[in-house]
């Protein structure tokens, strides 16, 4: 008994190592710039001992990811074109374990002195990095003599980072533009090595009490890869015009958040938003969304999403948070006889996304239904009226028109044409709101809708000129028709473009290098040529406009440290 005992021991002896080496270890993260841009065909080489080395490549959202380890003490080292590499050591990868190992990439000003960086991307328009010298990256240069940056672990848990920009809008002769004035700002603060606390606002005033808007949000990385976030957003716009009804707007928003990559192919995210509004009674929703990614090859992904809220546009321009009032951003509320409505969407859609070499492809089917959809428009009312929502800040107003129900097919394609430009069209086929005859009634609108399918082709164009440093935007929307609705609502794609012809500009000023940062002017125009506005009679003889984007030109000076 205790001689078979014994060769079990031994047998469990030699099995257990043998096991545990055949469970393998992974390494994954994102790379990105000390910006926070994530960082696409940066190559991440995984040094082991023995001459191991694995070598893998950064996609589209900076995120890598080393497989099939062998247990053991593991270095890994980041290259990009115009940063330093980048190194992190002694990386234990147990048996089984799944590290999240996320690298920064920079450049030869984070090393040798305090000197303003040139973000490739429009992050902030005032943007400023506070660190110790405790807690700066070293400069190393290795064996083969390359230098490469050995960040320390602990380095992000103390980054500070804040931007603060100044607006200014300018009148349109009564196309929907009105002066105004805001600023925006963002502080940012890494927790724990892991965890990130953000609050930022934007404050807008012109006369009376000012439009404020302001969230914070704390979003932390598990090491299973999940990045949970919660965030709280409070909004107060002034007083709107409506005679007797006077009362201030006031809204409070929850927003809880999650996403989960299951191996290699399963990508998760969802998430919801508690919204209240107080504004002549108190108008509650709950908006959920979340979307699924199966990625079938490297280069091949296919995705359901489900949305309830309008995409955000503003990301890709640099803008940190919402203006401050209704023009853009949830919650989206119009009125109907004096009382208040949230405009209630459900959005599905499934996509099939292809990338050969440096184009990108997509192909969608979506379904969309809209209760109580905000409509834009502009104008001014001679007389008090219960169906119109003014916006004294923005120079419009919200109507609210008839549910929408729409089916449509949409085709992206994107191509690099060089390091600095991308191209993109976008063709979407759908159903809109429009009116059923001309010359129709303010009273008569709700009534009088209906939805027609119509075809939209957007082009857009986006770089940086390499000579001047200038960040450019330029795109034109295209629809086949007359609609007071965009086709495609929810397109959250690289094709995404607002209505018409837009164009957004950033541009360095020269003869500031003596500055301890760097000036920009920064300019946005929307719907330029002022198309699309579909007129309305009024009850008092006035006409007034419905439109997909209300003509706007915003800009102001940035200041970078």
């Amino acid at each position: 008994m205790l001689r078979k005992l014994g060769y079990l021991v031994i047998a469990l002896g030699l099995s257990v190592p043998t096991w545990c080496a055949q469970r393998s270890a992974s390494i994954s993260g994102y790379v990105r710039s000390a910006d926070g841009v994530p960082q696409m065909g940066a190559v991440v080489e995984v040094l082991g001992s023995a001459m191991q080395t694995f070598r893998v490549f950064s996609d589209e959202n900076g995120f890598y990811s080393a497989t099939g380890l062998v247990p053991g003490i593991y270095s890994v080292k980041v290259s990009a074109p115009s940063f330093l590499p980048s190194l992190r050591e002694r990386i234990n990868a147990k048996a089984g374990a799944a590290l999240l190992l996320n690298l920064t990439l920079s450049t030869i000003f984070d090393a040798v002195q305090f000197a303003p960086r040139r973000p490739n991307t429009d992050d902030g328009d005032w943007d400023w990095v506070l660190r110790s010298t405790s807690n700066r990256p070293i400069l190393r240069v290795l064996p083969d003599g390359s230098p490469v940056m050995v960040a320390k672990a602990d380095a992000s848990g103390s980054q500070l980072k804040g931007t603060l920009s100044f607006l200014a809008g300018a009148p349109s002769q009564g196309f929907g533009s009105v002066s105004d004035m805001n600023t925006g700002f963002s502080v940012e603060k890494s927790l724990f090595s892991s965890g990130t606390l953000k609050f930022n606002g934007d404050v807008g005033y012109n006369t009376g009490v000012p439009n404020a808007v302001m969230r914070t949000s704390y979003k932390h990385k598990m090491p299973n890869g999940s990045t949970p976030e919660v965030a709280f957003t409070m909004r107060r716009l002034s007083a709107p015009d409506i005679g007797q009804h006077n009362a201030q707007l006031q809204s409070l928003a929850l927003t809880t958040s999650d996403d989960i990559a299951l191996g290699d192919i399963l990508e998760l995210k969802f998430g919801s938003e508690l919204q209240t509004i107080q504004f002549m009674g108190r108008v509650t929703a709950i908006r959920p969304f979340g979307s699924v990614a199966a990625h079938l090859s490297p280069d091949t992904v296919v995705e359901y999403r489900y949305a309830t809220s309008r995409p955000d546009s503003r990301a890709e321009k640099g803008f940190e948070s919402a203006p401050a009032d209704l023009s853009e951003a949830d919650p989206r509320m119009s009125i109907a006889g004096y009382s208040p409505a949230l405009e209630k969407a459900h959005h599905q859609e499934i996509a099939l996304s292809h990338r050969e070499g440096g184009t990108s492809m997509q192909m969608a089917l979506y379904s969309d239904r809209v209760s109580n959809p905000a409509l834009t428009g502009v104008g001014e009312f001679a007389s008090l009226n219960g169906n119109v929502l003014p916006d004294v800040y923005s120079g419009t107003f919200t109507y609210q028109g008839r549910e929408l129900s729409a089916q449509g097919v949409r085709f992206v394609l994107e191509q690099k044409l060089n390091s600095d430009v991308t191209a993109t069209v976008d063709y979407s086929y759908g159903g809109t709101l429009d009116l059923d005859g001309d010359n129709t009634q303010v009273g008569a609108v709700r009534d009088s809708m209906v939805t027609r399918n119509r075809h939209m082709v957007a082009t857009k164009f986006s770089g940086t000129t390499p000579g001047t440093k200038t960040h450019w935007i330029a795109s034109y929307g295209w629809t086949s028709g007359r609609s007071v609705t965009r086709v495609d609502m929810f397109n959250s794609s690289a094709g995404q473009a607002d209505p018409f012809l837009d164009l957004f500009f950033r541009q360095p000023l020269p003869g500031t290098s003596s500055l301890p940062g760097h000036m920009d002017v920064v300019v946005e125009v929307r719907n330029l040529l002022a198309q699309g506005y579909v007129p309305l009679m009024g009850q008092d003889g006035h006409t007034v406009y419905l439109v997909q984007s209300a003509r706007a030109v915003r800009g102001g000076v940035a200041f970078s440290f």
